[in-house]
C-alpha cells in the first residue's frame, strides 16, 4: 500500500500533468471543511452543496496559477470569500413578502450575525475604496480575485517588491480605516 502523498506534492503532481483525479482526490479530503464553511455563511444546505461544487471547479483554475504553501488555510479562505461574495452579490435581489405571522419571531428574521457580517462588508469595501489606486489594485487582485504576487505584477505592471508593498501598506491601512469606522 503506498503512502498517501501530501497537500503540497499533489499540488505539484496536479500542476506538473493537470489530472482531475489528482485535484478530486486533495479536495475530497477537505469537502467536509469546505460545506461546513459554505453552510456557517450561507446557512441553506443546497446553497452550501453548489457553493462547495463551484468552489471544486474553481479549483482546478487557481491551482494550476497559485504557489500554496498551506492548502487547508488557503482552501478556507477561498471558500469564505466566496461564501461572502455570494451574499454580496445577492443582497436586495431576494424579494419576498412577509406575512404578518412572519413578523413575531424577529429573531429568525435577523439573525445576529448577518447585520454585522453586511455591516463590516459594507464598512471594508468603503475603506477600499479611500485606498489610493496602487493600493486599492493590489489589494483586490490579492484578496478578492486570489491572485499570487506574480500574477498581480504581470497584470498591473507593477514589480513584486512594489506590489508586496501595497499589498502590505493596504491591509495596514484598511485595518486603521476599519477601527476608526467602528
Amino acid at each position: 500500500m503506498a503512502t498517501p502523498q501530501t497537500d503540497i506534492e499533489l499540488i505539484h503532481r496536479y500542476q506538473a500533468t493537470g489530472d482531475l483525479e489528482v485535484i478530486g482526490e486533495l479536495y475530497k479530503r477537505y469537502t467536509a471543511l469546505v460545506y461546513g464553511v459554505c453552510m456557517k455563511y450561507l446557512k441553506d444546505r443546497d446553497e452550501a452543496k453548489d457553493a462547495t461544487m463551484q468552489l471544486f471547479e474553481k479549483l482546478i483554475q487557481s491551482l494550476k496559477n497559485h504557489e500554496v504553501e498551506n492548502f487547508k488555510s488557503w482552501l478556507y479562505v477561498s471558500a469564505r470569500n466566496m461564501c461572502l461574495m455570494k451574499i454580496r452579490s445577492a443582497k436586495g435581489k431576494f424579494k419576498e413578502e412577509i406575512s404578518a405571522t412572519d413578523m413575531e419571531n424577529e429573531y429568525l428574521l435577523h439573525p445576529e450575525g448577518d447585520q454585522e457580517v453586511e455591516e463590516n462588508l459594507d464598512k471594508l469595501e468603503k475603506c477600499i475604496n479611500r485606498l489610493v489606486d496602487g493600493q486599492k489594485q493590489c489589494v483586490q487582485l490579492f484578496f478578492l480575485e486570489e491572485k499570487c504576487y506574480k500574477e498581480i505584477s504581470v497584470t498591473t505592471g507593477l514589480d513584486l517588491n512594489q506590489v508586496k508593498s501595497f499589498i502590505q501598506n493596504g491591509k495596514r491601512n484598511l485595518k486603521i480605516c476599519m477601527e476608526e469606522n467602528g
